[in-house]
């Protein structure tokens, strides 16, 4: 027996359909795809793009009644994109088009999604979809069996387990669609790696069991075989991707398809699964910080890539604010800088349309990246200094699955920023960038982790061996290399202590973790550390460095990473950038006149590249930015072997005057706006 609900929800449903068979049908889509339509880029090919979503709810009864032809053209003529990514199942669970093997939105007028198809088809833009993959709150409210049971037993309201068949009985069919009838191409699926949550549901338990023979499965993090729970739950979640993908490319072999985060600084992993492109959307507030990890976490991953901004922020009021041109500009150029892709997220109304008015503050992004295009594009970044992120270390510490919360990460946030607000060249590599590959790289950076693989910590001492010079940051990371260190702990371990560092005439207190040590008679020291609360003791070194074979093993005997992030503590950064400079003395890039310039060395088209990204602002408290005020000059020194034939700072071909000293080039970049590029010829 049908309840009053379902006989209301079956109208509806009706209505739907009427209005469906009275539109233009799929032939007609399929021919305003066909081969006479302009040819589109593939995302391997593309560069800029738009996504707008609007996370279809209960309320949204009038889906596509403003979703017109000429609106989809007024986006296009204003920003001119390479592709288009737009909703079509949110978070909730409903989609927004008319969906017939999903669960449709209340009410649609029309069907939007081949409006959207039909005019970006025939103006030769590609059509991705948001679609929102684990996290499904509608798919499991129909169907409980499909959820996640959490740790208590209960089903979980918002994640499908990746043990169930949610994927083969939803998921995949209405991929299918999307890409049968109505030949979009591809997806951009949210909510999955960093909405995966351990399932404790009876297909996942007994599979556990089975692989691993252990009796228990453990409820909390303190519990026995914790670790191997949840990469038990983390190979679950890849199982699950490249089924799909799998299925997917078996019938529709050209759909390109990304997992929202999959493989990236969520995920510090070799990419195991056949995607098409990594993206992410990096914090709507803390921005520039938040690019920066995350375009250094993808640029090594051997795909192509792009991130994107949200157009907006929540102030601590809570009221949403809408970005400048000039702050998402800048946002953009810390992707471009690294070689990526961009792309700007705005909101939908309720029923599926656009503010055309947001499109005039993305057309002037959109000429801002094009001017760079040429430059940026498929640019490699030149070795200098890898900061490792530890998959090993990281997935140990992690409550959660797949997300970038771990004290090690917040540790490696703040050693980077450190480093690049020194105006220091940094890549963030993992394992499996750095094994087999370590002399690359002139200086291995190691941040606050308590844990390494026997093998690879073995490789980072052989590394080190043969010439390299590596920096051990934080008391746990040092303990797994005393004997190289050639130091003798002191009588108490590592503890959190309010110190007094000092170098040079630089002195500053703060609380940290920290760790006595009495160096070997060839280890040198460097800098200071007392205990604030007994001024007369004896100081302890700050750091100490150690020849070892024909390279280099350093380590700071104390936290900096919480110090250094925020600019919490510029002498903990100052700190770190003078025991970097006495390591790696004469880098391929120095630049000096303002700590707020993020810098990073590329290749491209034959061309050595300088890029700078003005980076000037308190981003961590203020995410709104109407005005960006020029930095410089600025002092540049290469070191990159003969003398130049040209040097230019791009975009606007301006010649730079410089001098050539004993295989050194100098010259000054008088003003830095948002982000300059110099070229070297």
């Amino acid at each position: 027996m049908k309840t009053h609900d379902q006989e209301f929800h079956f109208s509806k449903l009706a209505v739907c359909f009427f209005l469906i068979a009275s539109l233009p049908g799929v032939a007609e889509l399929n021919a305003a795809d066909s081969s006479s339509s302009p040819r589109r880029l593939k995302r391997s090919e593309s560069f800029l793009g738009i996504h707008f979503d609007f996370h279809a709810g209960a309320d949204c009864t009038e889906v596509g009644k403003n979703t017109t032809p000429e609106m989809v053209a007024a986006i296009l003529d204003k920003v001119k994109p390479d592709y288009i990514q737009v909703d079509c199942k949110g978070h909730p669970g409903l989609s927004s088009y008319p969906t017939k093997v999903g669960n449709p939105a209340p009410g649609f007028v029309g069907d939007p999604l081949q409006v959207w198809r039909k005019v970006t088809a025939g103006r030769g833009v590609a059509l991705y979809m948001h679609y929102s993959g684990v996290w499904d709150s509608e798919a499991i409210r129909k169907h409980p069996e499909w959820g996640v049971i959490n740790a208590d037993g209960k089903t979980n309201a918002n994640a499908t387990s990746v043990f169930g068949p949610y994927v083969d009985r939803l998921l995949v069919p209405q991929l299918h669609e999307l890409a049968g009838d109505y030949r979009v191409d591809g997806v951009w699926v949210d909510g999955e790696c960093w909405a995966t949550v351990p399932d404790y549901g009876d297909a996942s338990v007994k599979a556990f069991t089975a692989a691993t023979g252990f009796a228990e499965v453990p409820r909390r993090k303190s519990d026995p075989h914790w670790f191997e729970w949840m990469e038990f739950q983390r190979e679950g979640f890849r199982k699950y991707l490249r089924h799909y993908l799998a299925e997917l490319k078996r019938t529709d072999p050209d759909f390109e398809i990304a997992s929202n985060w999959g493989f990236s600084d969520h995920m510090p992993e070799p990419v195991s699964a056949p995607v098409a492109f990594l993206s992410g959307d990096f914090s709507p507030e803390n921005s520039v910080n938040s690019a920066r990890f995350s375009a250094r976490c993808l640029a090594n991953q051997g795909k192509p890539w792009d991130l994107m901004a949200w157009s907006f922020a929540n102030a601590k009021n809570e009221t949403r604010h809408f970005k400048s041109a000039v702050q998402l500009q800048r946002e953009a150029a810390l992707v471009l800088a690294q070689g990526g892709g961009f792309q700007a997220y705005f909101s939908q109304r309720r029923d599926g349309s656009v503010d055309l008015a947001r499109m005039d503050v993305m057309a002037e992004v959109a000429k801002f990246c094009r001017e760079r295009q040429a430059l940026c594009q498929r640019a490699v970044i030149a070795p200098q200094i890898a900061l490792l992120y530890s998959r090993a270390s990281h997935y140990r510490q992690n409550a959660q699955l797949f997300t970038p919360n771990s004290p090690s990460v917040r540790s490696l946030r703040g050693v980077l920023q450190g480093l690049v607000e020194s105006q220091h060249c940094v890549q963030i590599v993992s394992e499996h960038h750095l094994r087999g590959h370590m002399a690359d790289w002139p200086l291995l950076v190691l941040p606050e982790c308590d844990y390494l693989d026997a093998d690879f910590r073995d490789e980072l001492v052989a590394y080190v061996k043969r010439g390299g010079r590596l920096l051990v940051i934080g008391p746990k990371a040092a303990a797994q290399f005393v004997k190289e260190l050639d130091v003798i702990p002191g009588d108490t371990e590592a503890a959190k202590a309010s110190v007094r560092l000092a170098q040079g005439t630089n002195t500053a207190e703060f609380a940290t973790l920290w760790q006595g040590v009495k160096p070997g008679r060839k280890v040198r020291s460097f800098g200071t550390c007392r205990l604030t609360d007994e001024p007369n003791a004896p100081a302890q070194p700050a750091a100490t460095i150690a020849r070892l074979g024909r390279g280099t093993i350093a380590a700071a005997w104390l936290n900096l990473g919480e110090h250094c992030a925020d600019g919490k503590t510029p002498a903990a950064r100052d700190f770190l950038d003078a025991l970097t400079c006495e390591l790696f003395p004469k880098p391929m890039v120095e630049v000096s006149g303002s700590h707020d310039v993020d810098v990073s060395v590329a290749r491209n088209h034959g061309k050595l590249q300088i890029h700078l990204v003005n980076t000037s602002g308190p981003h961590a408290s203020q995410p709104f930015v109407d005005e960006i005020a020029p930095v410089g000059p600025l002092q540049v020194t290469l070191r990159a072997g003969s003398r130049p034939k040209r040097i230019t700072i791009e975009p606007g071909a301006h010649e730079v005057e410089f001098k050539q000293t004993r295989g050194e080039t100098r010259f000054t970049v008088a003003e830095l706006p948002i982000h300059s590029v110099v070229v070297v010829e």
